[in-house]
């Protein structure tokens, strides 16, 4: 099916399940424990062996030797996989640096063994007798340092990195009101609760994976071109996932080593990576430097508007866009955007929550707070004056497909009690506490992808969806059960859903802000096959049957459905394919942040007292889960602006504090109140399903409205991420210490 025209009434405007709150249906399994993760499974690996990668010492440089001798004649050792005994190996298209390293060393923590034993504390300890002797070389690891070596980097993901329409340097250069400013934002890591893991074993020359992984079709891809093997002899499997967080979007070193140890070893081993090897071994989000200038009238409306952003990466590597989104959220007739790429030898750098979006609107953001100080005006009032209803760079001609940003900007101050904030920073006081609100605009592109499902019903009437798409914690099994029920018109618990294996139709995956609009969809295209058949069996006209009730309904007869789909039952399978709507108009998903902080005036020390949200994001397919993804998504944007931060040590070029009693991460301590309002919205050039993404837009502005929030609390501004107390304390007036 192709969806290349706007969305028509369908069955899913109905309403009797999709866009209704339902309980999660893997929830069960989840909380007894009997889902099964990528390491846990001993069902179908009973006799597995257990392998501890190595990594590297060094941040840059090469083996001049590997000596295993003494791990290999250490108790239970099974095998030693090195870059010399691993055979002819690729790189997928998609890693940055080779998942197994050797000899040359591209990045600290990079994999150069993996020993394999029959437990996995004799693999861990006969990993320390693994000798290895390197040729070290001089590196280039902070990004400030190498701001100036930064060049244009090639057209990726977001398109050309630079843009300009206009004369934005003479239109500011005019400007009555001009802000000018550099904000930094540091490298973070994934944090996700399931560690990258994965089971393996072969059976002749087939490869079984059975783990942690976003995106089974470009699992198996990467996997094929990394082992040099034939796709359809890898068959991959991820039903459930702890947290990816993009981390898991593409084959990290646990699957592929995982996969040379049972060769190796010749039995099925599992690889898991200790929370210590995750952020330096896999992927993080890099560090950025951004200047932005705005320039506008005296009334806040804005001319000119100019955003760059510096970050770095491994060589081949792909910038941070954190000025993507400054292209299409507010107006001004001048315009520019510049993405500046520099080489350092860090870990990879790849996507992670919302990438370009998080970082860029921590930025742009703070920016626009700073813009309405300066023209007197309210910081909700400020960004309506600059709504656009189409794309500010194209034009008219490209219009947004629906944009309810105002809606959002005007409801949750309302619901959040913005009209009681004292817009004089450092006026509210609560004991020893500074009380201020803060505020932000949320924005995310809407990105959908091709997506295929297989629907069978049986001779009783019950429902199975089958897909590759996954559930990494957001709730697709139950979207594309409600999916499937509302089409079939049977209830809930008659759909069983099958998600994560790489024989399922292939979906669009989770990721990007994609999946569960792009999923659905893929579903509903399934479930349109699925109808047609059902119908003609029952001797109707399927453009004019009706699905409802267990039963199949048309000019004035019924039958059940389960006596439709007959004995042998009814299989259909089908993808959902997309024309250029996308195109013609503009499709992101909005928002509005509102914060409120309290910051000790004798430590700096900051809370978070409430937050409140306003979202705008098509048709909610299943309002109690989303509202879960943006409380999730706005605790992550806490994170960001007050203590997620990874530390380089700039002599060895790695990160050093790599695990979670250093990496902060918020609890549930640092979060007393959220409160999230969908503005209702149906966006019918989206997909069928009218619907988009919501999961990464929470956290797209949350810590900006912290940030701003605590200027106002206390008058002190920070443009440099996370706002720790000691950059508080150096601002806060000599009376704080009183």
């Amino acid at each position: 099916m192709k969806f290349d025209q706007p969305a028509t009434i369908n069955p899913i405007d109905r309403g009797k399940v999709v866009g209704i709150p339902h309980d999660r249906i893997d929830g069960p399994a989840k909380v007894t424990g009997s889902a099964p993760y990528a390491y846990e499974r001993h069902d179908v690996a009973p006799n597995a062996a257990y392998g501890w990668i190595v990594g590297s010492a060094i941040a840059k440089g090469s083996i001049k030797s590997i000596d295993s001798r003494d791990a290999l004649a250490a108790p239970g050792v099974l095998a030693v996989v090195t870059h010399e005994n691993a055979g002819p190996l690729g790189k997928g298209s998609m890693n940055t640096a080779y998942l197994l390293g050797g000899p040359k060393i591209e990045h600290y923590d990079q994999a150069l063994a993996l020993v394999v034993a029959q437990t996995l504390e004799q693999a861990r300890d006969a990993a320390k007798l693994v000798r290895i002797d390197y040729a070290q070389e001089a590196g280039k690891f902070v990004l400030a340092a190498e701001k100036d070596t930064a060049v244009k980097p090639p057209a990726g993901f977001g398109g050309d990195p630079d843009s300009a329409v206009g004369d934005f340097a003479g239109a500011f250069g005019k400007a009555a009101v001009k802000i000018d400013r550099t904000y930094t934002t540091p490298d973070h890591s994934h944090a996700m609760m399931e560690p990258h893991a994965t089971t393996a074993a072969w059976l002749g020359g087939r490869l079984t994976l059975w783990t942690s992984n976003q995106m089974i079709a470009w699992a198996v891809k990467e996997m094929a071109l990394t082992l040099k093997m034939k796709r359809e002899d890898i068959h991959v499997m991820s039903p459930y996932i702890g947290g990816g967080f993009g981390s898991k979007l593409f084959v990290r070193a646990d699957a592929v080593l995982a996969a040379l140890g049972a060769r190796a070893a010749g039995r099925p081993v599992k690889v898991a990576l200790a929370r210590p090897q995750i952020p330096n071994n896999t992927t993080h989000r890099p560090a950025t430097i951004q200047r932005i200038r705005i320039g506008a009238d005296r009334n806040g409306v804005i001319d000119a508007i100019g955003h760059e952003c510096w970050s770095g990466d491994l060589p081949g590597g792909s910038p941070e866009t954190g000025a993507m989104q400054t292209r299409l959220l507010y107006g001004g007739k001048n315009r520019m955007t510049a993405h500046r790429l520099a080489t350092l030898d860090l870990p990879e750098g790849n996507a992670m929550r919302a990438p370009g979006e998080a970082v860029g609107l921590l930025a742009l953001e703070i920016a626009m707070d700073e813009l309405a100080e300066a023209c007197s005006v309210d910081p909700v009032e400020l960004r309506i004056r600059n709504d656009v209803q189409y794309d500010p760079e194209a034009g008219p001609g490209r219009p947004f497909s629906s944009r309810k940003l105002v809606e959002c900007l005007r409801q949750g101050a309302d619901r959040f009690g913005w009209a009681k904030r004292n817009p004089r920073p450092g006026q509210v006081r609560d004991g020893r506490w500074l009380v201020g609100m803060g505020m932000a605009v949320a924005f995310r592109n809407n990105l959908v992808g091709k997506s295929g499902a297989r629907v069978k019903v049986d001779g009783k009437g019950g429902v199975i969806v089958e897909t590759d798409m996954t559930d990494i914690g957001t709730g697709s099994y139950t979207i594309i059960a409600q999916t499937a029920a509302e089409m079939l018109g049977v209830p809930l618990e008659a759909v069983q859903v099958r998600l994560g294996d790489s024989k399922f139709p292939e979906s669009a995956g989770s990721g990007g802000q994609w999946g569960a609009n792009s999923s659905t969809a893929g579903v509903y295209a399934a479930c349109v096959a699925a109808r047609g058949i059902l119908a003609q069996k029952a001797g109707f006209n399927a453009e004019d049957a009706t699905f409802e009730d267990g039963m199949i309904k048309s000019g004035g007869r019924s039958i059940p459905l389960k006596q439709a789909a007959g004995r042998e039952g009814v299989s259909a399978e089908d993808s959902m394919e997309y024309g250029d709507l996308d195109k013609a108009y503009a499709q992101a998903t909005f928002g509005a942040h509102f914060c409120e902080v309290g910051v000790d005036m004798h430590t700096g020390e900051t809370r978070v007292r409430r937050m409140g949200g306003a979202f705008a994001a098509g048709r909610i397919l299943n309002p109690k889960s989303a509202r879960s993804q943006v409380i999730g998504a706005m605790t992550m944007g806490v994170g960001s602006a007050l203590m997620e931060e990874l530390i380089v040590d700039p002599r060895f070029g790695y990160f050093v504090n790599h695990d979670m009693a250093e990496y902060q991460v918020p609890v549930h301590a640092d979060i007393p109140d959220q409160d999230v309002l969908f503005v209702e919205e149906l966006d019918d050039k989206s997909s069928p399903m009218k619907a988009k993404g919501i999961g990464e837009l929470g956290i797209c502005g949350a810590g900006a409205a912290v940030a701003n929030a605590v200027y106002n609390a206390c008058g002190v501004r920070i443009r440099d991420y996370p706002l720790t107390l000691d950059k508080i304390l150096r601002g806060l007036p000599e009376p704080a210490f009183a």
